[in-house]
This record gives C-alpha cells, structure tokens and sequence, in this order.
C-alpha cells in the first residue's frame, strides 16, 4: 500500500505559491518567497527554505544580475540535497545552467544542463520540465544553434500549455518568438508575440511583457514595418529599471535605435545609439555587432558612409567566422547588409558586392536553419520518449505498458519517415516546376501563375504593383564571342544580384533567354524605376574574367509599369512593360524605360 504523502507545510505552501507567481505576478512573488525563507528557517524546514530561495534565485535570474541569482540557487540546491529533493535539486540546477550562460560561458551551462535533462523527463512533470528544457534551449540559442533552441522550446510548450503553465506558457512564446526571428521566420515570430501578449494580459509581469515588444520591434523591423514599431519603443523606454518594470537587464538600446532610424526618427536613433555606448563592454557579442551596426545605420542616414565604414571594419572578421559563438545569423546577415550599404554609399562597389554576397550566405544559412528546426522538433520529441521508456522501464509493474509505448513510437516513426520522404519529393517536384535552373529564380510557369495572383490581390487592396522587363544588353555578343559557357555565367551571376535587391514581397523570374521580369507588389512605376536603375549601378560595377578576357561595362534596358498605367489586365501590364523595355533599346540600352 502506498504510503500516503504528508501535508505541506505553512513555510512550504508561502513557496510553492512563490513559484506558481513567479511570471504571474513579479513583485507578489519575490514577497512571498522572502516570507518562504523566514518561515522555513525559523521551522527549521529545509525542503520549504530550499523552494523559497529557488523562487528568489529565478526572480533574480528575470530582474538582476547572473551572479546575484547563482548565488541564490546555489544555496537552494543545498538545501534540496540535504532534504532530498530531486525535482527542487534539478530545477535549480536549470537556473545555474541559466546564469552560466548569461554571464557568457556557454559551454560550461550546456555542460550543466544536459545531464538534468536526461533526469529531468523521469522526475519532473508538466511546467516544471518546461522550466528545464527551456534552460536548456537558452545555452543552444546562446551558443547560436538556433534549429536546436528551437526544438527545445517546442517541447518545453507542449508541456507548459496554457492549463498547467501558470504563466510560463507566455515565457515559452516569447521565447519561441525570439528563437523565430533568428531564423527569418519574421510572420510565425509575430504571432508568437501576439500569443505572449494575450496569455500574458493578465500577468502582472511587466518585464516580460517588455521583451514581447522587443521582439515585435525586431519582428516589424525585419519586414520593413518600422515606422509600426515606434509605440512599443515608447513604452519599453517609459519602463522603470527595477523589478517594478524591465528589473537590470540589458535595456537594448541598440536593437531600438536600429528601429527608430529604419523609421525615419533619426534624434530617437542617436539617443538610443548613445544610451548603447554608455554601457560599455557589459554587452554580449551578440549585442555589441548590433550596437556596431546601428552606429553605422545612423552615420548612414546622416550622410557620412565613411563613418559608417569604420564603425563596421572593427567586427568584420568576427561577423564572417561562421565558428564565432555568441553570435546570431540574423544580426551578422543584418551587419554584412549595412556595410555593403555603405560602401555602396562611398562608390566601392567590389567591396559592397562582397559584403551583399556574404549577407546572401548567411540569408541562405538562415533558410536552412528554419528546415532543420522542424526537423529537429520532431527528433527531440522522439529522444524525449525514448528516455522516458528507458527509464520507466526499471518500473516492474508498468514494463507491459512500457513495451507497447515503444512499439508504438517505432510504428510512429517509420509513418513519419514515410511522410517526410514523400514531403521532401514533393517539394523537389516543386523546385523542379516553379525554379530556373540556371539562376535560381522563379521561371516563366511560376509567372503566369503569380501574376494574375498578385494583379488580382493589388485590385482588392486598391493597392499598385509595379512589373519590370530586364533584357541583357547585347548578350548574344558575349555568347558569339566567349562561348555559350560564359553566357551562363552571365545569367547566372545576374540572377544573383537581382534576387540579392529583392524584397520578400518581390518576385523574381527568368522570363526567357536573357530577359528577366519582375513584379513588385505595393510598389508604383517611379519607386520601381529607382530600384531597377540602382540594379543596373550594380550590374554595371560588375567585371568577369573570362579566360584571361576581362569583361566589363555590362548593361541592361529595362520597362517599368504598373497596375495605374495598365489597369486592364496582367497581359495588357506585360506588354506595357515590354513596349517600354523595347523603347529604352531603341533609344540606345542602357537604360529603364517607363511611361511619362
């Protein structure tokens, strides 16, 4: 017969009520575990001291410094070894793993925290694993491993959902939120946000709610929505730096400014950049390339590109070693993409060429790291049941039930494979139907596909989308006179410019030969002209060496139109376009033809 549990104790029930409001109610919490701590050790209670002080070392961990809280959760854990608490024990150690990697040792809290996991599944239950698996998604995210984070948090959600989560669900979304935007995955980040915002409505938690705007800030940012950031900057600088508001931790400053001067608010942006400065080396590396990154931004958008040039060169080796740990794709992609703004500004285009073609690896890195992710949710889930039968197995009365579970997960895993050979097929079926080969780009299939789409979706919007015609420049010349190897060449590297100039929103398509067509919704025949005249500047910057000939001085024609000029149709749109493109040849190339 079971032995039946002893009723908790007063100083037990003060913190047990501590931790349940820890993301609840902030301030209620710290209250309560003081009275935990005093109570329990006036009781001589131990066990009940050691849940108070964990408590305390996780609100330190939200509201001071790294080393505040280790000290805290250094003394819960020894009183969870001498009372013997194996789930307080592990918990703590989670928040060790925590302040290790805050104060930037990495590997060491990785090293910390992955054996607790491995216990942690047979012992510990519902948010109180999330708050150990989310420890352990904090050391991969710190370390960069974005598609490992990510997969660890998803788990940590599944078991902190809204009914038993007591506010660590909205931690978990903000998180997820935070871990999306390091994988370009900007729309699904936002609705995360959205989530926290509105599980979080009801928490007394103002820090966390500020790290929700953080993320939309950068969220919106990314997508070209800055000026829509500007009231979440507002109110993260109208927080108090105390646990009545954001507590001690870093305020980024510079991820703010780089908000305020996307959107135009350029005396914002210098306020932000300096507040920034004036917190010396206590940035992470992370913080300080875009502390880096926004300085250059600013001298950018206050005319001085040299500036800007010298404020990035500092880090440039740092943001090109893909080894450098501490460092996310997405602030080295958004670090190479400012430089090769500035030095575009300063008319070096070979050095702007290189700085846009390491912004498009990393873009490209991030892409790949979105699909791993996914993958690595699953695969996480899957090892996570495995532990749990390994364990559970040396539980004589439950190995029948144990069996059947294993069995059921291999069937489980053999349908997923199954599932995942056929998705992958369908998605090279995919590539193969809608991708030139060659370039990379969208081809004419996907156009006619796309148009009517965009044409259609641009009506109801009440909203212009402008469409683009490039026809190569004398490119029949260079398959004449170099071969048609060298013609490919051409093509392809064109096609890499051009889909390095393009917005998300833009499509991009081989339109046939050496013509190439571009559709740019939102975006009316002037502004689509502007970009496809900065096109032309790159293209024409361009030089090849082909066997020794040096090939340069490449142009282009071009026609820009919209849906205001050719509102009939996306057929009566193409041929605006290309009346236009056949224009500019006729007044000599070289040029972007669009109507008066």
């Amino acid at each position: 017969m079971a032995t039946k549990r002893p009723p908790p104790t007063p100083a037990m029930r003060l913190a047990r009520r501590a931790w349940n409001a820890l993301h609840v109610d902030s301030v209620l919490a710290r209250a309560l575990a003081e009275r935990a701590v005093d109570s329990a050790q006036r009781a001589s209670d131990t066990a009940a001291e050691g849940w108070g002080r964990l408590a305390l070392g996780f609100h330190l961990l939200y509201y001071a410094t790294a080393l505040e809280a280790a000290d805290e959760l250094g003394r819960a854990q020894a009183c969870f070894d001498q009372a013997g608490d194996r789930p307080g024990h592990l918990i703590a150690g989670a928040g060790m793993a925590r302040s290790l990697w805050r104060q930037g040792r990495v590997q060491e809290a990785l090293a910390m925290a992955l054996p607790l996991r491995d216990r942690g599944v047979h012992v510990l239950k519902h948010e109180q694993l999330g708050v150990l698996l989310n420890a352990v998604a904090g050391c991969y995210s710190a370390q960069g491993d974005s598609a490992q984070a990510f997969a660890y948090m998803f788990e940590a959600l599944r078991h902190a959902g809204p009914r038993s989560g007591r506010g660590f669900d909205t931690v978990l979304h903000c998180n997820l939120s935070h871990e999306l935007l390091q994988i370009g995955d900007y729309e699904h980040a936002l609705m995360h946000v959205a989530q926290g915002l509105a599980r979080g409505g009801a928490l007394k938690n103002a820090r966390l709610q500020s790290v929700l705007w953080i993320n939309r800030v950068i969220g919106l940012t990314e997508l070209g929505r800055a000026a829509d950031a500007m009231p979440d900057i507002q109110a993260l600088l109208a927080l108090p730096a105390d646990a009545s508001g954001r507590g001690r931790m870093a305020a980024h400053f510079e991820t703010l400014a780089i908000a305020a001067i996307r959107a135009g608010d350029l005396a914002l942006g210098a306020q932000l950049v300096d507040r920034s400065w004036a917190l010396g080396d206590a940035l992470l590396p992370d913080e300080r390339l875009e502390r880096a990154t926004a300085t250059a931004l600013l001298a950018l958008a206050e005319g001085h590109p040299a500036d800007a040039v010298s404020s990035l060169l500092p880090a440039q080796g740092v943001a090109a070693n893909d080894a450098t740990g501490g460092l996310s794709v997405r602030m080295r992609a958004q670090y190479f993409a400012v430089l090769s703004e500035a030095y575009e500004a300063c008319g070096r285009a070979a050095e702007s060429l290189a700085a846009l073609r390491q912004c498009q690896r990393l873009y490209r890195l991030q892409t790949q790291m979105a699909s791993l992710a996914r993958y690595q949710a699953a695969a996480l889930q899957t090892e996570l049941l495995r532990l749990q039968h390994r364990l559970d197995e040396n539980d004589a009365h439950r190995r029948s039930l144990e069996r059947a579970r294993a069995e059921l997960a291999e069937a489980n895993g053999a349908l997923q494979r199954k599932i995942d050979e056929v998705e992958a097929l369908q998605q090279a079926l995919v590539q193969q139907a809608t991708h030139d080969p060659l370039t990379g780009l969208f081809n004419r299939r996907h156009l006619n596909d796309a148009l009517p789409t965009l044409f259609a979706l641009a009506g109801r919007e009440s909203q212009t989308m402008a469409l683009a015609i490039i026809d190569l420049d004398h490119f029949k010349l260079v398959n004449d006179r170099h071969g048609h190897a060298a013609g490919d060449r051409l093509l392809a590297a064109f096609g890499e410019l051009l889909a390095a100039q393009c917005r998300r929103s833009d499509v991009a398509c081989r339109y046939g030969g050496e013509e190439f067509c571009l559709l740019m919704p939102r975006t009316d025949a002037a502004s689509a002209r502007r970009k496809v005249q900065a096109l032309l500047r790159r293209w024409r910057a361009q030089a090849f060496d082909l066997g020794g000939s040096a090939l340069q001085g490449l142009s282009f024609s071009a026609g820009v139109a919209d849906t205001a000029i050719a509102p009939a149709s996306p057929d009566a749109l193409l041929k605006a376009a290309d009346d236009l493109l056949l224009a500019a040849k006729r007044e000599g190339r070289n040029r972007v033809g669009v109507a008066a």
